[in-house]
């Protein structure tokens, strides 16, 4: 922490701002890292809280003091992640919040990225018809995943065993997005010349067994 100490007595540094469509704006080409997003949540929260927030950070030491706190605090959290659950607490809190208020906002954000739930995605993904690169998802994550799991497995397999499978490669997608990764589905080339196999049962329960092994689930 002796190291960002500096940084975060410093003024803000420039970031990227993301526009409704999720793309940067502005010529900072520098993703902002934790101390950018700590800086920009407190830059903001003292223009939407103005007398709460000078009466809750008097002078700069406490300022510095509170942003070594907030920063381990949100540490596990994506930048942007955190800036977007700050932005929200102001449009929606009448008072300044606490680092626990915006905790909780971090780990609701997935609407803030335009991802569904992991349960809704889940079903989306059973449900979706194909082909389904052409399908209209509600995010790119969700195909991705149901990609990564394996259709005939979301298909075919009862939920108590499709849905963790499901649910590892969604965390993991959903993690990228809010890191600021944008996913693209990619149409397909070519129709298949031949329909896919039917696997056995025997064959099933090896792919599934495969899944459970590769993933640790």
């Amino acid at each position: 922490m002796h190291g960002q100490s500096s940084a975060l007595a410093e003024p803000e540094r420039g970031y990227r701002r993301e526009g409704h469509d999720g793309r940067d704006e502005g010529d900072d080409t520098r993703k902002p890292d934790h101390v950018d997003a700590v800086n920009q949540v407190f830059a903001e929260f003292e223009l939407a809280y103005h007398n709460q927030y000078h009466k809750a950070f008097p002078d700069g030491e406490s300022v510095v003091i509170a942003k070594k706190y907030w920063l381990s605090s949100l540490e596990r959290y994506s930048p942007p992640q955190i800036i977007r659950a700050a932005r929200r607490l102001v449009k929606t809190s009448e008072y300044l919040p606490a680092v626990a208020g915006l905790v909780k906002a971090c780990e609701s954000s997935l609407d803030l990225f335009g991802l569904p739930s992991s349960r809704q995605a889940y079903i989306e993904a059973c449900q979706a018809s194909s082909p389904k690169a052409e399908y209209r998802w509600s995010h790119p994550a969700v195909y991705y995943a149901g990609r990564a799991s394996d259709w005939y497995v979301l298909a075919n397999e009862p939920e108590a065993r499709a849905f963790p499978v499901f649910d590892y490669h969604y965390r993991q997608l959903c993690g990228r997005v809010m890191e600021g990764e944008r996913l693209d589905i990619e149409q397909p080339r070519a129709l298949q010349k031949n329909p896919a196999r039917h696997l056995s049962p025997a064959e099933r329960r090896e792919r599934m067994e495969k899944l459970r092994r590769d993933h640790g689930i």
